[in-house]
């Protein structure tokens, strides 16, 4: 699985947003700067944000963008699906609508599980654990086998 440059502007502005509190608004600017994301870039990844009703905007002097629910209610997955669509895709397929034959037909399930398990770690980690740094600790657990740490 690779987790575009999008999927990961798109989390760390929604991050910046969950720091900010429920009733701050901030600037594309100021989120793009605090990132280190290209504000074009940004512009139109709150765009697909705001279009999916995960972020508000208000124009005008004191204007910007606010998550639209609460941090803890909005998943890592709603907003790498925001940005970017499917959380997994095979050559841009999702898994079920693939098929198989031969030796090969065994990789569907394969494919299969390997979404359960994204979907499980990103549909339950929500933005305010990570702004918080309060993960869960199944995914604590994993990220502390030195193997996940490892490039094979």
């Amino acid at each position: 699985m690779r987790i575009s440059a999008r999927a990961d502007y798109a989390v760390r502005a929604a991050l910046e947003l969950a720091a900010a509190g429920d009733d701050a608004s901030l600037k594309a600017e100021t989120i793009a700067t605090a990132q280190g994301i290209p504000h074009k870039f940004l512009e139109g990844i709150l765009g697909d944000l705001r279009r999916s009703g995960l972020v508000v905007s208000r124009r005008g002097g004191n204007g910007g963008y606010r998550l639209a629910r609460p941090a803890d209610s909005i998943a890592i997955a709603d907003v790498i699906r925001a940005a970017d669509g499917p959380l997994v895709s095979v050559r841009g397929v999702r898994p079920p609508q693939l098929t198989y034959t031969g030796p090969a037909e065994s990789l569907l399930p394969l494919w299969i599980a390997v979404r359960a398990n994204v979907r499980k770690i990103l549909g339950e980690v929500t933005l305010a654990d990570v702004a918080t740094a309060a993960l869960p600790d199944e995914v604590l657990g994993l990220a502390e086998d030195p193997e996940a740490w490892t490039n094979p």
